[in-house]
């Protein structure tokens, strides 16, 4: 499931653009085998003589097996208990006859630890949602602590932007970390919906910074339009139809514009720190290919895309440090040029 202001939120742009071209029918769910095992688990609540609570069949074959309370936490229903012990013996069989690994609803076959569908992506989704925390945290604590501020309050224009950013951004991967942890339309829903909100507002942040947008009037010019077409594109997505494709047309391009604005940006600027912009863009591209790339998961639990959710990690405590980086630079250049108009009066 996007991070996140150019790379880390381009992050979620590709991680969407992916997830739609790999969702939907998969091998492993169209296999007659598969399809016939969860139908008949379904129905009389066992698969062979292992027989799951959670299923409330009228009448068990075979040996009922009293399920942990992480499952009932994690919420593992009847049929998604079903799909998931029929795919691990199916994957068992073709192991077996030396077959690959395929599959299964658009997924690979993670082995669950404790409930949890994709350990590897929630344990890095965490690890990127703890970046977020320390770099907004970080930042905000040098810019009202450790940075010279105005009667009117800091003198880097841009706190408040970067501030609501960190906060989607945090948000988001919390959602990734749920998305990961159980995949449901709900958890979807809330992880798809994030993502998008994180990245339109990043747009609104790129325009905004890289044109020095400082007047509230043009501020509001600016956001206006974006915030409205992303409220209802959620909007469409939750309570008309979640159309995959359309979505991913969506953040591309959205991705691709604010892409575009911090690339000319980093070429035109004499920044001090435009370097750490390059480098995070060539690592967020070279994080790319293990998703173009796409492996099943190795030990059952390290897959492309949760590698790609370890790509992002260091991406992540870079790109907060070139925010940091650009607060100390405008507020050291506003300092100045405020003591140099005292002098002049």
């Amino acid at each position: 499931m996007a991070d996140r202001a150019w790379p880390p939120l381009f992050v979620i742009a590709v991680e969407i653009l992916l997830l739609a071209l790999f969702c939907g029918a998969s091998a492993g769910d169209r296999d007659p085998s598969y399809r016939d095992c969860v139908e008949s688990c379904q129905s009389s609540g066992c698969i062979g003589d292992l027989c799951f609570s959670s299923c409330n069949a009228s009448t068990f074959s075979g040996k009922k097996e009293e399920e942990p309370i992480y499952l009932s936490i994690t919420r593992w229903d009847c049929p998604s208990e079903c799909r998931y012990q029929c795919m691990t013996r199916r994957e068992d069989e073709r192991a077996l006859a030396g077959e690959k690994p395929v599959k299964y609803h658009g997924k690979w076959p993670f082995d669950r630890i404790y409930g949890v569908q994709e350990p590897a992506a929630v344990f890095f989704s965490l690890l990127n949602l703890f970046a977020h925390v320390w770099g907004l945290g970080s930042f905000l604590s040098t810019v009202y602590y450790e940075l010279p501020r105005g009667r009117k309050g800091p003198y880097y224009e841009f706190v408040g932007l970067w501030t609501v950013y960190g906060l989607l951004s945090i948000h988001s991967w919390f959602w990734s970390v749920v998305f990961h942890t159980r995949d449901t339309p709900v958890h979807e829903s809330w992880d798809y919906s994030s993502a998008v909100a994180t990245l339109g507002f990043s747009l609104i942040l790129a325009i905004t910074r890289t044109l020095s947008i400082k007047t509230e009037a043009a501020r509001v010019m600016v956001s206006a339009p974006c915030i409205g077409f992303i409220a209802t594109h959620i909007c469409y997505l939750n309570f008309y139809e979640f159309d995959y494709g359309w979505n991913m047309i969506v953040c591309v391009v959205m991705g691709l514009s604010q892409l575009l604005f911090w690339l000319v940006w980093a070429i035109v600027s004499k920044h001090p720190s435009r370097l750490k912009v390059w480098t995070v863009g060539l690592g967020t591209l070279g994080a790319m290919l293990l998703e173009l790339y796409d492996f099943p998961p190795l030990g059952g639990q390290f897959d492309a895309h949760s590698l790609w959710h370890l790509g992002t990690i260091p991406l992540t405590f870079l790109w907060w440090s070139f925010v940091k980086d650009d607060a100390v630079a405008r507020t050291s250049r506003l300092v100045k040029r405020n003591q140099t108009v005292k002098k002049v009066e």
